[in-house]
């Protein structure tokens, strides 16, 4: 049963509720919802005030790191009263004070194996913001065994791109929907990718691709439009193009292609 709004709610997301696509309902959902962020970075940062702006009712953050001042050309969470302390304990003060509906659950710590299921186990949704492939591969595959849809974005120096995945489900032609290494599946070599700090990144970027991340949440949790599972979504900002590519199930693919299936059996 979806949780009442309180008057002072209604006031606050009275642009969400006159959506016709949105409505009372929609934000019940919202308020209902538990999400999960996985790093607070450049991409995390702009991703958690829309979802706390946006009535989510829980969020999850896992980051293990801190603010420095290299930082806030582009995590717009942070400030500089902020450099030196944990990302994670800056994060819940400025989203309780932005919205002290959303309950705000730190986690400072290194997402990996050992600890993913747990951490993604209390929560519907799943967002990655990570910065590195092996937590983008863990991440993934643990939303596979989890059952939870996952929204995952990444970024370079003037593109980014962004999918939702749902392989636990099956597309509208009977088939699985696709796994997060049917579209990658394999993980670069180690060195073979400059990292943020080598490469540089446009603070701009990360707002709009974690911006999107946000939407595509809130969709998945309302329930409206079209869903990006299947689809990526490229964005290339020296020429400011914008596409979207289909990609389809393997059947080839460790976790739910045709092999893996049959061994589960």
């Amino acid at each position: 049963m979806l949780p009442e709004l309180t008057a002072e709610e209604i006031e606050r997301y009275a642009r969400h509720i006159v959506l016709r696509d949105v409505g009372g309902v929609g934000q019940r959902k919202l308020k209902a919802a538990r999400v999960c962020v996985v790093g607070a970075g450049g991409l995390g940062a702009p991703l958690l005030l829309y979802l706390a702006a946006a009535g989510v009712g829980e969020i999850h953050v896992i980051d293990d790191d801190v603010v420095s001042a290299s930082n806030l050309q582009r995590q717009v969470l942070f400030g500089e009263n902020h450099i030196g302390r944990p990302k994670v304990e800056a994060a819940e003060e400025v989203l309780r004070n932005l919205n002290p509906h959303a309950r705000v659950v730190g986690h400072r710590l290194r997402l990996d194996a050992g600890n993913v299921r747990e951490l993604i186990g209390a929560c519907d949704v799943v967002a990655d913001g990570s910065d590195n492939f092996d937590t983008r591969y863990i991440v993934s595959d643990a939303c596979f065994y989890a059952k939870k849809t996952l929204v995952t974005a990444a970024v370079g120096q003037f593109d980014g791109s962004l999918t939702t995945l749902k392989p636990f489900e099956t597309g509208p032609e009977g088939l699985p929907n696709p796994t997060y290494r049917c579209l990658f599946p394999q993980k670069p070599p180690p060195g073979s990718l400059p990292t943020c700090a080598e490469a540089g990144v446009l603070g701009a970027l990360t707002g709009m691709v974690g911006s999107l991340m946000a939407l595509e949440i809130v969709r998945e949790i309302v329930g409206f439009g079209q869903s990006m599972v299947g689809r990526l979504a490229l964005f290339d900002l020296m020429t400011m193009r914008f596409e979207t590519i289909a990609y389809a199930w393997d059947e080839d693919n460790p976790l739910n292609g045709r092999k893996a299936s049959a061994e589960r059996a």
